[in-house]
């Protein structure tokens, strides 16, 4: 990719996760492009669909909750790993309103450009479960599914503004639901 495109790319990028962040996955993308100093033309030259400017745009996120994930499992009891995992995916979805939606969507659809992402990310709390499953400190009904599940839903609580003062203490709720004293 030629410097002058890369720079639009990464301007475009920069210019998407601040009104994402401010109005929601959602926004519209011409409203990016116009923030962005683009024409819609050049957006969608980069980011043909929503859900690719979304994995462009989350991509690295991605991999670091799964980077987190694995050295949890080295570095961490097996419930305090799912524990503090769980509320780092939690945190980081709340700061993209609504994509929460768009992840349990892409999950599945292997169209997606989002689901490799997804599935992955899926698989490592799926890892962190099991390892704590099996030390006796975690629910045994439940698997990695219903691990991504409950993330997004406790990202959809904290993008609700009656319920966000309370998403915390609702966090810990479900985390002592799931965790168990072995």
């Amino acid at each position: 990719m030629r410097a002058d495109a890369r720079k639009n790319r990464d301007h475009v990028l920069a210019v998407a996760g601040t009104a994402i962040t401010e109005q929601g996955v959602d926004v519209s993308l011409r409203d990016i492009a116009r923030r962005a100093d683009v024409g819609l033309a050049t957006l969608l030259r980069h980011f043909p669909t929503r859900e690719a400017l979304l994995e462009a745009l989350l991509h690295t996120s991605f991999e670091e909750l799964t980077a987190t994930a694995s050295d949890l499992e080295t570095s961490s009891s097996p419930e305090d790993a799912l524990g503090s995992w769980l509320r780092d995916c939690v945190a980081w979805t709340t700061e993209y309103r609504g994509v929460t939606v768009l992840m349990a969507a892409a999950i599945e659809d292997p169209d997606s450009a989002l689901h490799a992402s997804c599935v992955t990310l899926r698989a490592a709390g799926a890892r962190l479960l099991t390892r704590a499953q099996a030390a006796g400190t975690a629910r045994t009904d439940m698997d990695g599914t219903d691990l991504f599940a409950l993330i997004a839903a406790l990202a959809w609580l904290g993008d609700q503004p009656s319920l966000a003062p309370r998403a915390d203490h609702l966090f810990d709720v479900v985390a002592s639901a799931i965790l168990t004293k072995g």
